[in-house]
């Protein structure tokens, strides 16, 4: 069995979720926003260290604002009420992309929660904000020249905001695309795409993927 140390989630299929039901967009990322607790809580139970949850990514400010603004709202909100579960589970909370177009008090709450659980070590919780992936490796490419390091491949990948590569990444809301997300990191990923929108995913279906996943033969390039 394939020992899977990083899961990677792409979290489509909210609005759509919202829509089928006659609800607003934001009534879809609201429900969506209950089932990362569970990935969480499947991750610990099967010893997945890392999970890194695809939230908001650089093309999302294309969005109407109101639905942005909800959406920012929402992941204070999100910060907030789980900052204790965190702790209680041990869960080290980290985001990839850039802050700085954040407001002062969402980048606050997202550093307390960070400080708070620097130190958790049964999951790393990476959530991606304000993320793509082509952005991730131009900056990594600063900070390769900002430290006067060698341009080699061992190098870039440490100045990266996840430097682990991804074991198996899922898609879900039907969609057969990454967009753009840890395009480095997904380089010998196994790929799992699946029609269950986000917000009715569950522990279940994951457990069916990860059994999957675990049955195949990766090679990474050799025979």
């Amino acid at each position: 069995m394939n020992k899977l140390n990083h899961l990677a989630i792409i979290m489509d299929g909210n609005g759509r979720w919202a829509k089928n039901r006659g609800f607003l967009r934001t009534k879809g990322h609201e429900k969506g926003a209950l089932v990362v607790e569970q990935m969480c809580e499947f991750c610990i139970d099967n010893d997945i260290k890392i999970l890194s949850l695809y939230a908001f990514s650089t093309e999302n400010w294309k969005r109407q604002k109101s639905e942005i603004e909800f959406l920012m709202t929402l992941l204070k909100k999100f910060l907030i009420s789980k900052r204790e579960i965190f702790i209680k589970n041990s869960i080290n909370f980290q985001t990839i992309g850039e802050l700085d177009p954040f407001s002062s008090e969402l980048r606050a709450e997202i550093l307390t929660t960070k400080e708070a659980t620097k130190n958790n070590t049964k999951l790393k919780l990476n959530l991606a904000i304000n993320y793509g992936a082509r952005d991730e490796m131009v900056r990594a490419i600063k900070r390769l020249n900002e430290k006067g390091l060698s341009p080699n491949e061992q190098n870039l990948q440490s100045c990266l905001d996840e430097i682990c590569d991804i074991d198996l990444l899922i898609r879900t809301g039907g969609e057969f695309r990454i967009s753009n997300f840890m395009l480095w990191q997904a380089s010998y990923a196994e790929f799992a795409f699946t029609p269950t929108l986000w917000p009715e995913f569950n522990k279940q279906e994951l457990s069916q993927i990860v059994s999957e996943f675990g049955k195949k033969e990766r090679r990474f390039g050799g025979i």
